[in-house]
């Protein structure tokens, strides 16, 4: 049963971890933004040791509470972050303001366009690279037929720039994320439950998609005359890049394990022929991949080396360490296992942070008093965030 909560509002803190053989910095002088002027932690922050020798210091801020299905974050450059919920069809802004208690949180738009049902709804969300001069955001919503990527100035008019993506109960996608090339990306559910779609390069269900402003496919396709990327997923919910240009995408939904791939050009990642690892030359294997109970996981985000992918069904944040090279150091490390209920959206915070959404006010979920909340996760041996 789904609650239609109309209140927001914003709280500090929270609690405090230690973790081991993962540390950031600031964010990458390209990514957009201004730190927001954010509640320090309440509490003395422990200190661990990782194996390189450093002092591993994590802190976690709630900073607003009481949302509907908040999934998807992108920031403006203000340090302003924009947030849709799924279920009601609204875009929240939260902050750079503080009121007195913490972050203000205000309803900046309802789209009529929106129809939810199931995992569809108001998803996705990017800002415009130039938004100092052109003001538009892009999301990716769901209609009763149809999934959609549209641009728009906020309380303005939704201008459609791709449709038809199809639309199914359980396998909506709806990431979106602009690269560092200046092209919008998009990650797409397969639409069937046979995953029949995600194979056929004639459909873009099941891909990862790229395309200009415009919505027309971004010239270096694989294809000249198609937005298709990527092929070959069930249900892409999350996209990031690291500062190697490098990307990353969730695919969760599948039938006993679920994915995080490195992506790129032309790629197959093999749904529904193969799940996890392959011998496949023509198939692409996943980064990592998790049994479906431990993961489901939707947001992705990558700060420096560190990469974070926040999971429905498993509870958690699966923290991995990378290296320059992209290779992957260790083991993922699980977080916030549990405590927070369900996970959804993971976005990198110009400030160095880490911030997550929960996903608790759906069907089948266990809302707390609280839910849904937007948490900051700052790891502190990097210096990000923490003074």
């Amino acid at each position: 049963m789904r609650s239609r909560r109309a209140r927001a509002a914003v709280v500090s803190l929270a609690a405090v971890l230690t973790l081991a053989a993962c540390s950031f910095g600031p964010p990458d002088p390209d990514q957009q933004g201004a730190p927001p002027n954010l509640p320090k932690p309440s509490a003395a922050l422990p200190s661990g040791e990782d194996p390189n020798g450093g002092s591993q210091e994590v802190a976690i801020t709630v900073l607003a509470k009481n949302l509907e299905v908040p999934t998807a974050i992108a920031f403006l450059p203000d340090g302003a972050a924009l947030v849709t919920e799924r279920d009601t069809g609204r875009i929240l802004q939260v902050g750079p303001e503080q009121d007195d208690s913490g972050l203000k949180v205000t309803e900046v738009q309802r789209l009529a366009e929106v129809q939810a049902s199931g995992d569809g709804g108001l998803l996705g969300i990017a800002v415009s690279p130039k938004y100092a001069s052109d003001k538009t955001i892009f999301i990716y919503y769901s209609t009763a037929k149809d999934n959609r990527i549209a641009k728009l100035q906020l309380k303005g008019k939704v201008q459609p720039i791709v449709t038809g993506i199809p639309r199914s109960a359980t396998a909506n996608g709806g990431a979106l994320a602009f690269g560092p090339d200046g092209f919008l990306y998009a990650g797409t559910g397969d639409g069937t439950s046979t995953g029949s779609l995600a194979q056929n390069p004639k459909s873009m269900a099941g891909k990862i998609l790229r395309m200009t402003t415009a919505g027309k496919p971004a010239p270096g396709n694989p294809t000249a005359t198609s937005l298709v990327w990527a092929s070959g997923q069930h249900n892409v919910a999350g996209l990031a890049f690291d500062s190697g240009k490098r990307l990353y995408a969730t695919d969760s939904g599948q039938k006993k394990t679920d994915e995080l791939n490195r992506v790129a050009k032309g790629q197959n990642l093999g749904w529904p022929k193969v799940e996890g690892d392959t011998t496949d030359p023509k198939l692409t294997g996943p980064l990592f991949s998790w049994p479906a109970a431990e993961s489901s996981c939707a947001g992705v985000a990558v700060l420096q080396q560190t990469l974070g992918t926040a999971c429905l069904t498993g509870k958690r944040l699966y923290l991995i360490s990378l290296t320059d090279s992209a290779a992957t150091l260790g083991s993922p490390q699980a977080v916030l296992t549990g405590e927070y209920g369900r996970l959804r959206a993971a976005v990198a915070a110009p400030d160095g942070s880490f911030w997550i959404s929960t996903s608790n006010q759906e069907e089948g979920a266990d809302p707390g008093p609280d839910d849904d909340r937007i948490i900051r996760l700052v790891i502190s041996a990097g210096g990000a965030g923490i003074t």
